[in-house]
């Protein structure tokens, strides 16, 4: 073999490797891409930063499979029993530390939008906050009544706090926050936990991955600070004060 022949061999060589390593280059950056996007499809809020899973064909699909959680008689004997103590505990301390900021007060009338069988209720009532309820698809008395928190049934400005863990299953987030909004006072505040780390479970109606789209939501509300907290899967507290006039949403 002549040495320009091998000279071409090595040059080809060479060749194909760069190309070789520029396509793994490319497959590994287009995979890290893809990774990074959303797990679900459905309609976009603030971006790609929050997205309503697409799985329910009218509201009332949407309410009677909420209504499969939380009716469910297993799940009411464990929220009623084993986890009753446990999640009163956590909840208390949530909003002991909320007392120390000054944004909560035992004055303070307080709403729990979603609040199921009420622990986060019973929270309040124990650290203070005796003018407190909570809002729930299925009423459990005395702690918390029957109601729709797409449509709440208070009037405006009724309240000085208002808490929610459950904004990852509201269908329509506009109309979850402009709820709030109109049911808070001037001054008032909302503290909203989140999941941004995890996707929620099955009964979540949309999916969250950062704090803008809240902040684009609460139109009406400054944003005071977000932080990392453990609540039950949920992971981000992000507290809210009312500041301008709202005006009712459309439903």
């Amino acid at each position: 073999m002549s040495s320009q022949a091998g000279s071409i061999i090595t040059r080809c060589f060479f060749l194909c490797l760069v190309l070789s390593l520029s396509c793994l280059v490319f497959l590994s950056l287009k995979s890290t891409i893809f990774l990074k996007k959303p797990i679900s499809g459905g309609n976009v809020h603030g971006g790609s930063t929050l997205k309503i899973r697409p799985r329910y064909t009218s509201y009332d699909n949407y309410i009677h499979h909420q209504l499969q959680k939380t009716t469910n008689p297993k799940l009411r004997e464990i929220w009623t029993t084993r986890d009753w103590d446990r999640k009163i505990r956590v909840f208390t301390q949530f909003f002991s530390d909320l007392k120390h900021k000054n944004l909560l007060s035992n004055s303070s009338k307080a709403l729990c939008v979603g609040a199921r069988v009420g622990q986060e209720v019973e929270a309040l009532k124990r650290v203070g906050v005796c003018d407190s309820i909570g809002l729930d698809l299925v009423p459990y008395p005395p702690l918390v009544i029957q109601g729709d928190f797409h449509r709440q049934p208070f009037d405006d400005e009724t309240f000085d706090f208002e808490f929610s863990n459950v904004f990852d299953h509201a269908l329509y987030p506009e109309k979850f926050v402009g709820e709030i909004q109109r049911t808070l006072k001037l001054g008032g505040i909302c503290v909203l936990h989140v999941a941004l780390s995890r996707r929620s479970d099955k009964y979540s109606a949309n999916d969250l991955y950062s704090v803008e789209p809240l902040i684009k939501l609460f139109n009406g509300s400054d944003f005071l600070y977000s932080r990392k907290v453990d609540g039950f899967g949920l992971d981000t507290e992000v507290v809210f004060r009312r500041t301008n006039a709202i005006q009712r949403s459309g439903f």
